[in-house]
């Protein structure tokens, strides 16, 4: 059966001031490589197969980190990309509260087919990322980690879980954190977290 591991990349170097970041391509920050070595300690025994990242700067230095105890060279997959927020790229929670209240209530009434201008929506997120997911499951990869982003994890948990996008954001997804995908003898997945924190 397959096992497939979901890491989400360290942490930007943001602060404690939410911000919509989506495909700006950040580095990791100090901080943010600490937690990709953490991620590599841990994983070190575990023989992994594959390991998938996006393009974006964040994913691949996580990923080439964590790569360095196994000898393999990343797949770079460009469809990984975090969901694309278009205009509010990069703007914190509270100015688009407070310059767009309608469009910032919209979204949190209904975040799977809300899209903000010039980005993407969940729904749409999806549709990119659960092919490649299963495509990802099907490779002759017996044990694999993509090292995503919190939103394109979530998706993968939803489906994986079978549980409707609604729910994405009952998944924790903090930087660094560590999620284990165990498929079972009937196909089904069961989650576990390994880092939450």
């Amino acid at each position: 059966m397959k096992k497939v591991y979901l890491a989400r990349h360290g942490d930007i170097g943001l602060g404690r001031n939410k911000r919509y970041i989506g495909i700006q391509d950040l580095p990791l920050s100090a901080e943010g490589r600490e937690q990709a070595f953490s991620l590599k300690k841990r994983l070190r025994e575990v023989p992994l197969d594959r390991i998938y990242c996006s393009a974006l700067s964040r994913s691949r230095e996580t990923a080439a980190i964590i790569a360095e105890a196994h000898s393999l060279s990343l797949t770079v997959l460009p469809e990984l990309y975090e969901i694309e927020m278009g205009e509010w790229e990069g703007k914190l929670f509270s100015e688009i509260r407070e310059r767009f209240p309608a469009e910032y209530r919209q979204r949190g009434e209904d975040v799977v087919h809300h899209r903000p201008p010039g980005g993407e929506s969940f729904l749409q997120c999806s549709r990119r990322i659960i092919p490649l997911f299963e495509s990802i499951v099907r490779s002759d990869a017996e044990t694999s980690l993509i090292t995503g982003h919190a939103g394109v994890n979530r998706v993968i948990l939803c489906h994986a879980l079978g549980l409707p996008l609604q729910e994405l954001f009952s998944f924790k997804q903090s930087y660094g954190c560590l999620i284990l995908l165990n498929q079972n003898h009937r196909g089904q997945w069961e989650v576990k977290y390994i880092i939450s924190e």
